[in-house]
């Protein structure tokens, strides 16, 4: 699981995010909302040795690793899927993976391929250049690329951004099957209705403060947060 302690983080001296204190738990989606600005995708970075902490402390399954590097962060099973750039565009699918489980043998790498492959549905894009990808498809090798070094810990920094509704679709039904499967998910996502269909748990980030914390059906019920701050209408 991830614990966040009175967090104050930035980037050198703009600090974005002030005394945050957040849990994301294994086998939920903790959905990260808020307006533009408030610093969700900092959230993120801070907790994956991206933006730097001032103050506070981050822990993941009980370890403090506030003061890690990223790549030690990594190899603790925390992963961090950005909505760019998170896949080797010139090699195919099956090497995307393979360059993720570089440092597991050929027999070791095919058997955890069809672990990945029963959650995430690459089977049929395999042979493909990931550049002949969409980018619901490069999110997805993104993730298959997190799961093949057994990643534990999944934060996503908008997903469906820009995707069309069918990919959309199909890019949260793999979130689904991670909480499922019992990892720990942390969702930023700025389509507020699809983030709140799938979240266990939900934190609004206003200003870089954690505004309010719940379940989806509670904020659902704060219909002044959400018009406010999420863009949604009262119903």
């Amino acid at each position: 699981m991830i614990r966040v302690e009175g967090v104050d983080a930035g980037y050198g001296k703009l600090q974005v995010l002030f005394d945050i204190n957040f849990v994301a738990k294994p086998g939920e989606i903790t959905a990260v909302l808020g307006p533009n600005g408030s610093g969700k995708s900092t959230l993120l970075k801070a907790i994956f040795g991206i933006a730097k902490v001032y103050r506070g402390s981050i822990y993941i399954h009980g370890e403090d690793i506030t003061r890690l590097p990223t790549h030690e962060r990594a190899r603790r099973g925390v992963a961090y899927v950005s909505q760019v750039r998170n896949v080797f565009a010139s090699l195919t699918v099956l090497e995307n993976l393979r360059m993720a489980a570089y440092q597991l043998s050929q027999a070791e790498f095919e058997k955890r391929l069809d672990e990945v492959l029963y959650i995430v549905p690459l089977r049929e894009t395999l042979r493909r250049p990931a550049n002949e990808l969409s980018g619901g498809w490069r999110q997805l090798v993104a993730i298959g690329m997190a799961l093949v070094r057994r990643a534990t810990v999944f934060m996503l920094d908008e997903p469906t951004a820009q995707l069309a509704p069918k990919m959309a679709e199909e890019v949260m039904a793999v979130v689904k099957k991670l909480r499922d499967a019992g990892y720990t998910v942390v969702l930023v996502e700025q389509n507020v209705r699809k983030a709140l269909e799938v979240a266990d748990q939900v934190y609004l980030l206003v200003s870089g403060r954690v505004h309010w914390r719940g379940t989806p059906e509670e904020l659902l019920k704060e219909k002044e947060l959400g018009r406010i701050y999420l863009g949604l209408a009262a119903q």
